[in-house]
């Protein structure tokens, strides 16, 4: 039997059935549900439509049910359409017309929308947690080779030096940024809908804030129709993971020429690899690939949704029932990628001899050169067309770039910048990549994580 089986004359054909049927993947909801459904038999009893003993009885076998889907002992029968449905099936199952109480005053439009309101909280929260650890293991890498040095890139060519520590935190940065977003829509979503009904409330003496504190929601709604409607968490959410996908995926890139035999930097463990089916000599860096490659199913996930909901009228629509797929699949990926990354970074052999190499290239050394004359007060413009002309002059005979300046009389004194780490102990502007800039960065790195830390953990 359905919800609505008294209007309808005859039962819903099997075809709509499988289209319009979500225990299949909204199954896992169940924890959630149960907590409003808890919380709104809490409301009930507060405007006097259950008793005291009905009320506790009511919650006593959420508790049993949600008992049995802890266990994996809950049996689905043919009429449940979804997680919210088999749960007052399974209740009025055991309770008679007492379960048949448990919806009053709502709709499955209102009940959805709080129960994944607070799924997507509490994923939120997972996630934080995982981006925390992550920024941790690439702190400790740094830390662990903290002379260790490699050649900055634009374009991908060589540019300067810079230490490991200071790239290394240029991506614990950008996450941290995402632990900003992240936490902004956390707050966002903490708004409960639950009181709006189907989609204009009810007559019933319900006061919504009853059941919005009971389940540590900050507010509750303040318009019925956006109440059942709104789905800008869930659409935020995945924008917020889908960035997060994007920065995770150019560590992975990075990692795989990192690892690769022309790079030769770094070394992934052997149990972050995988081998070839024919080739014996091969290590790959699958869970580097992984990460890169699982980007594109976020953003994808990002932009089903945003077309779904595109146009919708007021307020609530089936097209609604899509939103979850997205959100759980990209939620879990990226959990995934957020686990494995942290323990590759962990286990990761970085060689500082060979990346060192790159970075002492001695055509990095040019900008010092330009620089020391502008301080010397030759324009910028001139300075750099003058060492340019040294470069192209290396770059055409074959010789390194110091060689050319010694045999420039008028450059000569130029020739110490070439010493080894000269070049990356002269980046010392604050943020910068040399030693000099690094213990303010350290602090203000330091600083920055535990703010958001005691931020996100004063919303929990």
């Amino acid at each position: 039997m359905t919800l609505w089986s008294g209007r309808f004359s005859s039962s819903m054909d099997t075809t709509l059935w499988d289209l319009s049927e979500s225990y299949s993947f909204d199954h896992i909801l169940y924890h959630h549900d149960i907590m409003g459904s808890k919380a709104h038999v809490r409301g009930l009893e507060h405007a006097r439509i259950l008793t005291n003993e009905e009320a506790s009885t009511l919650c006593g076998v959420l508790d049993d049910i949600e008992a049995e889907f802890d266990r994996g002992a809950f049996v689905r029968v043919g009429s449940d359409e979804d997680i919210h449905t088999a749960i007052e099936r399974r209740a009025t199952e055991i309770l008679g017309p007492l379960g048949a109480k448990i919806h009053t005053g709502r709709s499955r439009n209102d009940q959805v929308a709080t129960t994944l309101r607070l799924f997507t909280r509490d994923a939120i929260g997972e996630v934080l947690r995982s981006i925390f650890a992550l920024v941790d293991a690439l702190v400790a890498l740094g830390d662990a080779n903290e002379l260790a040095y490699l050649p900055g890139y634009t374009h991908l060519q060589r540019a300067q030096p810079v230490l490991l520590s200071h790239h290394l935190n240029a991506h614990a940065w950008a996450l941290l940024r995402d632990v900003d977003r992240l936490g902004d829509a956390r707050r966002r979503c903490n708004v409960s809908p639950l009181g709006a009904g189907a989609l204009a409330g009810t007559s019933l003496d319900l006061d919504p804030q009853i059941p919005a504190t009971i389940l540590g929601f900050e507010s509750t709604f303040a318009n019925s129709l956006d109440a059942v409607s709104d789905r800008d968490f869930v659409a935020e959410t995945l924008f917020d993971v889908a960035l997060l996908g994007v920065h995770l995926s150019r560590m992975g890139e990075e990692l795989v020429l990192w690892t690769s035999s022309e790079f030769a930097f770094a070394t992934l463990a052997d149990q972050f690899t995988t081998g070839s089916s024919m080739l014996p000599q091969k290590k790959n860096s699958d869970v580097a690939e992984l990460a890169r490659g699982k980007a594109g199913r976020l953003v994808g996930n990002l932009t089903g949704l945003l077309v779904t909901l595109k146009g919708l009228p007021l307020s609530y629509n089936r097209d609604l029932q899509e939103d979850k797929e997205p959100l759980f699949d990209s939620l879990r990926q990226v959990m995934l990628v957020l686990t494995a990354l942290t323990g590759a970074y962990r286990a990761l052999s970085f060689h500082s001899s060979t990346a060192q190499a790159g970075a002492d290239d001695q055509a990095l050394v040019a900008i010092d050169i330009a620089e020391d004359l502008v301080k010397e007060g030759v324009p910028f413009r001139q300075a750099h067309e003058e060492v340019g002309k040294l470069v192209a002059e290396s770059v055409a005979s074959g010789e390194t770039l110091r060689d050319v300046v010694l045999r420039h009389q008028e450059y000569s004194r130029f020739s110490g910048l070439f010493d080894v780490g000269t070049s990356l102990r002269r980046r010392s502007s604050p943020g910068a990549s040399g030693p000099l800039a690094r213990d303010e960065q350290r602090r203000r790195l330091d600083e920055r994580v535990r703010t958001l830390k005691n931020l996100l953990e004063g919303e929990t």
